[in-house]
């Protein structure tokens, strides 16, 4: 009787458990609805990672990190994906991991996933970042060899952002490559390379009259040449 009795009050518990864990499952699902509705990002990372805990989601983890990553909390997106490279992680996956190490300042490890993206899907917009990144790590010619395949493929209608000065700005990707290209060939060689340079900028600018970042540079390359001579 007695161990009838004691099964009798497991299953309850048990019983009693499920019910708790499915009403709070239930109960975060509705809170995130709402979070998202008025466009509160904490109230969808807590949302979120509520739910992750009652019921662990690969693909919610990676939209949780996405979303930090969004919010420039990108040590937060990390811990919660983490940095590993594993042959099964989503495009998201990888592209968070990316965005976050690069903003870390960490450009060989962000490059191991730039480089994963362009294998899955290469494009301009890919060639710019891998060859940025290649540029901090001094690897002028992997640089040169994704800002020729850019350039060989970016459509009219693409941009890239660039927020060095006040007031962030927008300029054509074309124009873009072409400023990199300018400081790919420069640091090639910075003596024999210096007017090549100079002119990549120039063309920069008339593709892009706002394009403040290219005028500072082609200022200083101007002002070293006036220099030398």
């Amino acid at each position: 009787m007695k161990k009838l009795i004691l099964l009798l009050a497991l299953a309850t518990t048990f019983g009693a458990t499920a019910q708790t864990k499915s009403e709070l499952v239930k109960h975060f699902e509705d809170y995130y609805k709402q979070m998202k509705s008025q466009g509160d990002v904490q109230g969808v990372i807590n949302a979120m990672t509520h739910l992750n805990v009652l019921q662990p989601n690969k693909a919610r983890l990676d939209t949780l990190a996405y979303i930090y990553a969004s919010e420039g909390r990108n040590l937060e997106a990390l811990n919660t994906i983490g940095i590993d490279q594993n042959p099964t992680d989503t495009d998201m996956n990888t592209e968070v991991k990316a965005i976050a190490l690069k903003a870390l300042n960490q450009p060989q490890r962000a490059l191991v996933f730039y480089e994963e993206l362009f294998k899955r899907d290469a494009n301009s917009y890919l060639a710019y970042e891998i060859a940025e990144l290649k540029m901090q790590t001094q690897d002028l010619a992997g640089a040169k060899a994704k800002v020729d395949y850019g350039l060989t493929n970016v459509k009219d209608d693409m941009k890239r952002s660039y927020y060095e000065s006040q007031r962030p700005y927008e300029v054509s990707l074309k124009g873009a490559l072409t400023y990199l290209k300018a400081l790919i060939t420069f640091n090639m060689n910075q003596t024999d390379n210096l007017d090549t340079a100079i002119g990549l900028l120039d063309e920069a600018m008339v593709m892009d009259a706002n394009f403040n970042l290219a005028k500072l540079s082609k200022e200083a390359l101007a002002a070293r040449k006036e220099k030398k001579e």
